[in-house]
C-alpha cells in the first residue's frame, strides 16, 4: 500500500517555476457558460421585457398590398433567334417596379381626388419623399407579378394610396406607349431604305465577279463536279501503275540475282506464269530434259546386263552428255532473253507512272484555282443573302406595325386591388421577442464571457492541479456556521472526530504521510498566497490529526505580525514564545506549550518583535528549528502569506516541504502562481495544495461528485433494516471503496510500517 500512495503523488517541486512547467488549463464553451448561467438567463429575461415593452408601447402599423400583372408583348421589334440577334428586353419587370416609384408617377398619385388631407402626410414637409421612400415594389421570383405595398397606422389611406400609385402608373403607361408604334415604323423604314441600297451593291459585285471567271459559267457546282471526278479517275490511275512498278522492280530484281542459277530462274518463270509471264523456249528445255531422263533410265538398264566400258554404254554416255550441253545451252538463252524482257517492262512500268503523276499535278493545280474563284464567289453569295434576308425581316415587321399599331405594347392587369388591412403587420410580436431573446443570449453569452475574462479566481482541483503543476492534497469543506467560533473551527478534528470536516483534515494527513518519506518531511510549512485563506486553522488542525496518529507533533506560529494561533488554543503568547526564545530570555522547553491533547504540543510566536524577517533569517531560528525536527515526529509551522513579506521565503528555505493553502472562491490564478513561483525561487519544495472554505454542494472541488470523504453514517433500507454504507476514500486523486477496519486504520493515521504483521495491507 505504501508503494501505491506514494506512486499516486508527485515529487514536490523545488527549484523549476510553477509557470515553466504549468501547461495551462482549459475548460469548454459548455462549462464557462453553465458557470455564468445566471448571467446568461438574467440578461435573456431583461432582454425579453424589453420586448415586451417595445410592443407594448409601439404604434400598430397597417400594410395593405396591390398585385399587378405586366406582359411584355413587344414593340418585339426582332424574333429572339433572327440571325442570332437578341433584342427583347429581359429586365422590362425590374424597369417597371423601378417606374412604379417614379417621381412623376408618386407626384400624380398624390395629385388624384381624395388624397388630400391624409393623416399619413400630415407632419410631413414632402409627401412624394416620404411617399418613395415607404413604398415597398417587389418583383415575383417566379412569375410576372409586381407587388406594390404600403405601411403606415391608418388602414384606410395605406389602400387608397396604394391603389393611386397603380392608377396613375397605369396612366403614365399608356401615355408612353401612344408615340411607340410611330417612332418604331419610322426607324424601320429607314433601316430598310439603307438595307436596300447595300443588298444592290452587292448584287451587282456577284454578277460581275462571275463574269470575269469563266469557269464560273456553267455553274460553280457543276464545272466542280467535272473536276473532281476527274481528279479521283488520274489518282486511281497513278495507285494502279505505281502498284504495277513495284511488280515489275521486283520481278526484275529477282531475275537478276537468279541469273546464275538457270534451273532456279526457270522455276521461278514457272511460278510466275499465273500472271501472265510467259518466255518461249521453255517446251524446247523440256523436251530435252524428257530425252535426258530416257537415255538415263536406258543406261541403267544397260548396267544390269554390260560392263561400263561396253561399247554400247560408251555411246549412252556420249549421248547424254551432248544432250546435257544443248539443255546448258537453251537454259543460258533462257536467262538471257527472261532478263532482258523483264526490264523491258519494269522501264515501261516506270514511264508510265510518272505520265501519269505528270497528269495528276496538272488537274490538281486546276481545282485549286477553281476553288480559288468558287471560295470568293461563295463569300459574296453568302454576304448577299445575309442581306437580303434582313430585308425580308424589316419588311415583314413594318407590314405588321402598319396593320396593328399596338402590336408588341405592354399589357397591365391589375390582379388584386388594395384593401384595408383587419390586422397589424407591424411590430410583429413573435419576431420581435424571438429577436428579443436571440439578442439577450447573444448578449448574456458575451457578458458572460466577459465576466469569465475578468474572473481571476481558482474554481476547481482540475484547474488548480492544471494552472500550478501541483497536486491537490485535500479538500476542507466551509466551516461558517454562526456558532462555530474560531476556537471550534481550529480544533474541528479533536472536537467532532466524525465529522465531514475532520475526515478532510485526514485526508490531507494521509497524503503527506505517503507523499514523502517521514525523514524527508519532518518539517512541514504552511503559507498561502494572501491573507485570509485559512491557513492557521489549516495547521490547528492538520497538527491535531497527525497527533491522533501517535506521532509526536509540533505547532509552530512564526506569524509574529498577525498571530492567531494561540487564540485557537487559548493560550497566552505574551508571556513566552518564539520571540522570547530567539531573544534569548528563555529556554526551548520553557516555551513550549503542552497542551492536554496527547502527542501535541505548540509554540505560539511569543511577544511582538519589531524585526521578524531578521530573527527568521537568523542563524539562531534555523538552530532551533533543526533541534525541533529532532525532537518532533513532525514540526508544522504558520508562516505569513507569501505576498505580503518575505517571512514564507525565508521558512521555506529552512523547512523539508510546504503545503499551500488555497480558499475557494477567493485565491486567484496570479496570485496563486507568484506565490509558487516565489516559493520555488528559493528552493522551497512544495508537496501540493489544500484548497479551504469549499461549499457543500460545490462539485468544482470534489464535493458533490466524489472528492473527498463520502458520507459513511448508518442508513436505514426500505426494509426496515440498518445497513451500513461503506465509505468511499479519494487519496492522491484516486477514489477507493474502504471497509470498516480500513477506514480505523486511516483515521488513526497508522503507516504502513506500523501495522501489524499479521494485518492484510490495503
Amino acid at each position: 500500500m505504501n508503494s501505491r500512495m506514494e506512486a499516486s503523488l508527485p515529487e514536490p517541486s523545488e527549484t523549476m517555476p510553477v509557470t515553466e512547467m504549468v501547461e495551462g488549463f482549459s475548460e469548454s464553451l459548455f462549462e464557462i457558460l453553465w458557470r455564468r448561467r445566471w448571467t446568461v438567463l438574467l440578461t435573456a429575461v431583461v432582454a425579453m421585457i424589453a420586448g415586451i415593452v417595445y410592443l407594448e408601447r409601439a404604434t400598430p402599423r397597417f400594410t395593405s398590398t396591390s398585385r399587378i400583372y405586366v406582359e411584355q408583348a413587344g414593340p418585339e421589334v426582332w424574333e429572339k433567334d433572327a440571325s442570332g440577334v437578341v433584342t427583347r428586353w429581359t429586365n422590362y419587370l425590374y424597369t417597371q417596379a423601378e417606374l412604379l416609384k417614379q417621381t412623376d408617377t408618386l407626384s400624380a398619385a398624390l395629385a388624384l381626388p381624395g388624397m388630400a388631407g391624409l393623416k399619413t402626410f400630415a407632419d410631413v414637409d414632402n409627401p412624394v419623399t416620404k411617399l418613395r421612400r415607404e413604398l415597398e415594389v417587389m418583383v415575383g421570383k417566379k412569375d410576372e407579378i409586381i407587388n406594390v405595398s404600403f405601411t403606415c397606422p391608418y388602414p384606410d389611406e395605406a389602400a387608397h394610396l396604394v391603389n393611386s400609385v397603380v392608377d396613375a402608373y397605369i396612366t403614365k403607361h399608356n401615355e408612353r406607349r401612344r408615340n411607340t408604334s410611330a417612332e418604331v415604323v419610322k426607324i424601320l423604314r429607314e433601316e430598310k431604305t439603307s438595307r436596300d441600297a447595300e443588298l444592290k451593291e452587292k448584287l451587282e459585285k456577284m454578277v460581275e465577279f462571275s463574269q470575269a471567271n469563266e469557269g464560273l459559267a456553267y455553274g460553280a457546282s457543276q464545272e466542280s463536279n467535272i473536276i473532281m471526278r476527274r481528279l479521283e479517275r488520274f489518282q486511281q490511275a497513278l495507285d494502279e501503275a505505281q502498284l504495277a512498278t513495284i511488280e515489275c522492280k521486283a520481278f526484275y530484281e529477282t531475275a537478276r540475282k537468279m541469273a546464275d542459277d538457270p534451273v532456279g530462274l526457270r522455276q521461278f518463270v514457272e511460278a510466275q506464269r499465273a500472271k501472265g509471264i510467259y518466255i518461249a523456249g521453255a517446251n524446247e528445255a523440256a523436251s530435252l530434259r524428257a530425252q535426258l531422263q530416257q537415255l538415263e533410265r536406258d543406261r541403267g538398264d544397260c548396267l544390269l546386263r554390260l560392263k561400263a566400258d561396253a561399247p554400247a554404254i560408251l555411246a549412252l554416255d556420249a549421248e547424254i552428255g551432248r544432250i546435257e550441253a544443248q539443255i546448258a545451252e537453251v537454259d543460258a538463252d533462257f536467262a538471257a532473253r527472261q532478263l532482258a524482257v523483264a526490264e523491258e517492262q519494269y522501264q515501261a512500268a516506270v514511264q508510265r507512272q510518272e505520265e501519269l503523276a505528270k497528269d495528276l499535278d496538272e488537274q490538281r493545280a486546276a481545282a485549286i484555282a477553281l476553288n480559288r474563284q468558287l471560295s470568293q464567289f461563295t463569300l459574296l453569295q453568302s454576304d448577299y443573302e445575309q442581306t437580303l434576308r434582313f430585308c425580308e425581316i424589316l419588311d415583314d415587321k413594318i407590314r405588321k406595325l402598319n396593320v396593328d399599331p399596338e402590336v408588341g405594347a405592354l399589357t397591365v392587369q391589375i390582379v388584386e386591388t388594395a384593401e384595408p388591412a383587419t390586422e397589424p403587420s407591424e411590430p410583429q410580436k413573435a419576431r420581435t421577442m424571438g429577436l428579443a431573446l436571440c439578442l439577450g443570449l447573444f448578449a448574456g453569452v458575451g457578458l458572460g464571457l466577459l465576466r469569465e475574462w475578468k474572473d481571476q479566481r481558482l474554481r476547481s482541483t482540475q484547474e488548480i492541479s492544471a494552472l500550478l503543476g501541483l497536486p491537490v492534497l485535500g479538500v476542507v469543506p466551509s466551516m461558517t456556521a454562526p456558532k462555530q467560533t474560531l476556537a471550534i473551527r481550529g480544533q474541528k478534528v479533536r472536537i467532532s472526530p466524525d465529522s465531514r470536516e475532520a475526515e478532510a483534515f485526514r485526508t490531507v494527513r494521509t497524503a503527506l504521510f505517503f507523499g514523502r518519506p517521514k525523514d524527508e518531511a519532518r518539517t512541514i510549512l504552511m503559507t498561502s498566497p494572501a491573507p485570509g485563506e485559512g491557513k492557521t486553522m489549516m495547521v490547528a488542525n492538520l497538527g491535531i490529526a497527525i497527533a491522533q496518529a501517535g506521532q509526536r507533533t509540533l505547532i509552530i506560529d512564526t506569524d509574529f505580525r498577525r498571530p492567531t494561533l494561540h487564540r485557537i488554543f487559548d493560550l497566552y503568547r505574551q508571556a513566552k514564545g518564539l520571540s522570547s526564545v530567539l531573544a534569548g530570555r528563555m529556554g526551548l522547553d520553557e516555551a513550549i506549550e503542552h497542551l492536554g491533547m496527547a502527542n501535541l504540543d505548540v509554540l505560539t510566536c511569543g511577544p511582538d518583535v519589531p524585526n521578524p524577517a531578521e530573527l527568521l533569517n537568523s542563524n539562531r531560528f534555523a538552530e532551533v528549528v533543526k533541534t525541533l525536527a529532532q525532537q518532533y515526529d513532525r514540526v508544522l509551522i504558520d508562516s505569513p502569506p507569501v505576498i505580503a513579506v518575505a517571512d514564507a521565503q525565508i521558512l521555506a528555505a529552512l523547512c523539508d516541504v510546504t503545503i499551500l493553502v488555497l480558499r475557494a472562491q477567493q485565491s486567484t490564478r496570479r496570485v496563486s502562481m507568484q506565490a509558487c513561483d516565489s516559493l520555488a525561487g528559493v528552493g522551497g519544495r512544495i508537496l501540493g495544495v489544500v484548497v479551504n472554505d469549499v461549499p457543500r454542494r460545490s462539485d468544482r472541488y470534489g464535493y458533490s461528485s466524489g472528492y473527498g470523504y463520502h458520507d459513511y453514517n448508518y442508513r436505514s433500507g426500505g426494509d426496515g433494516h440498518t445497513r451500513k454504507k461503506t465509505p468511499i476514500v479519494e487519496i492522491g486523486g484516486r477514489s477507493e471503496r474502504k471497509t470498516k477496519g480500513q477506514l480505523e486504520r486511516l483515521r488513526a493515521g497508522l503507516m504502513p510500517d506500523a501495522v501489524p504483521a499479521d494485518s492484510p495491507h490495503d
